[in-house]
This record gives structure tokens, sequence and C-alpha cells, in this order.
């Protein structure tokens, strides 16, 4: 939302500018007060235009605050919501894809969609078939058929926060990799390069990929399932410890295991 609003300061700054009283929170402003992101405009704030009924997910209103909980690691409030949820939004945990790929399989009816969606810094997901660097054809992954190798239905391409953000599907597999790390009570961030995952310490470049992991985790109308993998200790890359951390932490809010 700061970029939105230099953008018109610095070109159209003759414009009215009404925006939602709850831009205030944290995560619209990325830690910008609000009157110092509207300063120069001339705006009004409306509490009318907040949409505070969720499009995306017609079964349940309360994902997008389930998933802000969990990033947040407010974590009594997510398993609060988490109760709420499960119910009409089916949420599952597991660490194998194929059990992954046969639960969205049987959760989808008739021609509901799903597909695997992931990270764009997810590349040590490789050796499970999840390869964000082959970059999919959003025409065909969306809207080609069953009998199509190249859409959705395949579960052979993945799709990244680029090419999923503002769209959705059914049901979806969220592939966590180890960029996006919960230990010690915190997430942590990390990009990989070369052979070896760096600890990310750009306050936007942190910003962005917890916004990522936000965006994947609400993509989905009806359900999804997540995949953590196990990790394999034999690849440093692949370390159980970059994995079982998350894992745990999603099992204890309660999201239940297949």
């Amino acid at each position: 939302m700061p970029e939105w609003f230099d953008a018109v300061r610095r070109k159209f700054s003759h414009w009215n500018v009404y925006v939602s009283n709850t831009l205030s929170d944290s995560e619209y402003t990325r830690g910008t007060n609000l009157d110092e992101m509207l300063e120069g405009l001339k705006y009004t704030l409306i509490d009318e235009l907040h949409l505070s009924v969720s499009l995306r997910s017609f079964r349940s209103e309360r994902v997008s605050e389930f998933v802000k909980a969990i990033l947040n690691v407010d974590k009594a409030r997510a398993k609060e919501l988490f109760e709420e949820l499960k119910t009409n939004y089916p949420i599952v945990l597991t660490r194998n894809i194929t059990e992954a790929k046969d639960w969205v399989k049987k959760s989808a009816r008739g021609s509901e969609r799903y597909g695997i969606i992931a990270s764009s810094g997810a590349t040590r997901l490789k050796p499970f078939g999840i390869w964000i660097q082959s970059k999919i054809d959003a025409k065909n992954w969306f809207l080609k058929d069953k009998d199509d190798v190249r859409s959705s239905y395949f579960l052979e391409d993945t799709a990244t926060e680029f090419d999923i953000q503002g769209l959705e599907l059914d049901w979806t597999i969220v592939a966590w990799d180890a960029n996006f790390r919960f230990n010690d009570g915190i997430f942590t961030y990390h990009n990989f390069s070369g052979r070896k995952w760096n600890n990310i310490k750009i306050y936007e470049k942190i910003l962005y990929l917890k916004n990522a992991y936000r965006v994947l985790l609400t993509r989905a109308r009806q359900g999804m399932v997540i995949f953590v993998p196990e990790g394999d200790d034999s690849d440093l890359t692949r370390a159980k410890s970059f994995y079982d951390g998350t894992y745990n932490y999603l099992k204890s809010i309660g999201i239940t295991e297949l």
C-alpha cells in the first residue's frame, strides 16, 4: 500500500483519495504510520470501504484472519480460529507429498479445481517434484481440463505467489520449504544461493517473504493441505531441523495430520 500512495503523490497529487480506516493495520502499512503514508494527499477515511466479508473463501470469512494469526505467531488466536474453521473449511497437514495429492483429489467434487503452489524461493522442494523455476503457462494451468498435462489438475507444475496472487483454486497443496522456518517461537527468513541457505536481513525482503506465504495460504476457496517435508540430514540443504519446527508449530495449533 505505501507504494500505491507514493505513486499517487508523485503523479496524481490532484486526486481525491478515499481510504478504508482499516489501513492502519500493520499488514497493510508495512510498519509505516498511516498519517505518514497519506501525507501530502487529499484523502478521506471512510469506514464502509473496508470489504469485511471474504469473497475468496466462500465457506468461511475467517481464513485470512487465521493465516494472519499463524504468521504473527499469535498461537492462541490461531487455535481459536482453527476450531471455527475446521468443519466447513478443511485444513490438514502432511509430510508426504503423495498423501497430499491423494487428499486434494478426493476432496474435490466435479469440476472443482486443485493444484500445487509454493513460494518462489522454495528451491529445495525439487526432490519431491516441486520445481518452482519451471515457469507455468497461467492460461493452461488455470483453465485446461483434467486430461491436459499442463493443467493444475495434473499436480506436476507448481504455481508461485507471482502466478496465483489475485486468483484462487478450490483446493490447494501448499508446499512449505526451508526459506520460511519456525524455530524457538519465531519465524526466520532465508534465501537459497549457490549451495546453501542464507539469512535474509533486509526488512523489505523479510516482509515480502512473509507476505508470499500469506498469499499461498489464502488461495484456496474450500480447503487446503499443507505439505512440510521430513527433511534429510544427509543433505545439508534439507536438514530435518529446517522443517521440523514449522511442522510442529502448525501441528500445535491443532491442524489435523493426514
